[in-house]
């Protein structure tokens, strides 16, 4: 069990460890320092188009049919439609009113509607169910698949505290003759699934799930752990060994401390890191040619020489880093720049605020001289944190 690994320190409440935030201090740990000093947070539309898929499952799986008619057929794909639109405008609302994102794409609903027939496809695949058309399932119908789920997303907590989950689906494993020969911890998927086999990191989050859910259930019966791609509806299976010891040991590394860890700069862990203007650590990586500036898109740190409000068109002199704490200078290296869309607003609003230190570029497009910034990209204060905000 859990307590068997030695505890350093007391629990704080503000500090547990969840799957995601174990991969982020392995990725990097200062990465991770950063996202919990409350800096504002990035939407994108993967997570947005996940969390509709993840809604929108968790409410079908809890609809309510006492009363109704039991051979009602043609409901499904009615409700299925009502549900996405619904989690899509609430999903759609907080987007929009996130400062740091990009453009909502509303094109995308498609994806969502398709990634919750994979989802209950895989959940009808556990039953005598399988291949049976939406238009076909009668209320009796769901209402026997529905039995077979006996949790959706519960909250697993470690006994001590420190670790934490969220679980997708409990599945009830029936064998042919309906008999139960134990649980199912299914971890719903809406990113791209693996060639063949899952990945170390999402075999350890399986495996967490698992292990979680026994501490939690100490009368469980036989638990095995699968993860499900709805976007190509395969079912993918893990084993291994028990896990919670190390994410104890992992728990007692994370503490939250008032000056960052040092940082692990890679193509990995720095490409998508969406703390880059509060970190100066990537900087002078790239500075030293450990991280490639050859991408089409690319992250600079400069300093503004011109700036044209009516077209959008400016000119930026790249800073290089002097020491470690974030102190830049000049160098001789400058471009062009052409600006639109939101990278434009976010311009003209430092500008127009009296700014004058360096600015943190994100995903510049480059091409040739000149570099391209739009809906997609970020202009922020190049602010590097250098000690907690949170207290400690």
């Amino acid at each position: 069990m859990v307590r068997q690994v030695e505890i350093v320190g007391e629990i704080s409440s503000q500090h547990q460890l969840s799957p995601s935030s174990w991969n982020r201090f392995e990725e990097c740990p200062r990465k991770y320092w950063l996202s919990r000093q409350r800096l504002p947070r990035k939407a994108s539309m993967p997570a947005s188009l996940g969390n509709v898929i993840h809604n929108s499952m968790e409410e079908i799986c809890n609809l309510d049919f006492e009363g109704e008619d039991d051979s009602e057929v043609g409901w499904l794909s009615k409700v299925m439609k009502k549900t996405v639109d619904k989690h899509w405008a609430i999903e759609k609302e907080i987007f929009l009113n996130t400062p740091r994102r990009p453009n909502w794409k509303s094109q995308s609903i498609g994806k969502a509607r398709e990634g919750l027939v994979g989802a209950l496809n895989l959940l009808f695949s556990k039953t005598k169910f399988e291949g049976k058309k939406f238009s076909e399932i009668s209320i009796k119908d769901w209402n026997e698949i529905k039995s077979i789920v006996l949790s959706n997303e519960e909250s697993l907590i470690s006994n001590d505290g420190r670790l934490i989950g969220r679980l997708d689906l409990l599945i009830d494993d029936l064998d042919e003759d309906g008999n139960s020969k134990g649980w199912i911890v299914a971890d719903l998927k809406t990113g791209k699934p693996p060639n063949s086999i899952l990945n170390e990191k999402v075999t350890r989050q399986l495996l967490f799930y698992r292990d979680l859910l026994k501490e939690t259930k100490p009368n469980h019966p036989s638990v095995s752990a699968e993860g499900w791609y709805s976007s190509n509806q395969k079912i993918y299976s893990t084993e291994g060994d028990f896990v919670l010891d190390d994410a104890i040991l992992a728990w007692n590394d994370m503490k939250l401390t008032i000056h960052p860890p040092e940082s692990t700069p890679s193509e990995e862990s720095c490409g998508f890191c969406e703390f880059k203007a509060w970190c100066p650590d990537w900087w002078i990586s790239r500075d030293m040619g450990h991280l490639s500036d050859k991408n089409l898109f690319r992250d600079e740190v400069v300093k503004i020489i011109k700036f044209d409000d009516l077209t959008g068109a400016a000119r930026f002199e790249r800073q290089i880093p002097v020491g470690k704490r974030g102190e830049l200078t000049s160098s001789n290296i400058s471009f062009g720049a052409l600006i639109k869309g939101r990278a434009l607003s976010q311009i003209k609003a430092l500008i127009s605020s009296d700014f004058e230190g360096a600015v943190f570029l994100g995903s510049a497009r480059s091409q040739g001289q000149i570099i391209h910034l739009g809906d997609w990209s970020e202009v922020l204060p190049w602010s590097p944190l250098l000690e907690s905000k949170r207290e400690v």
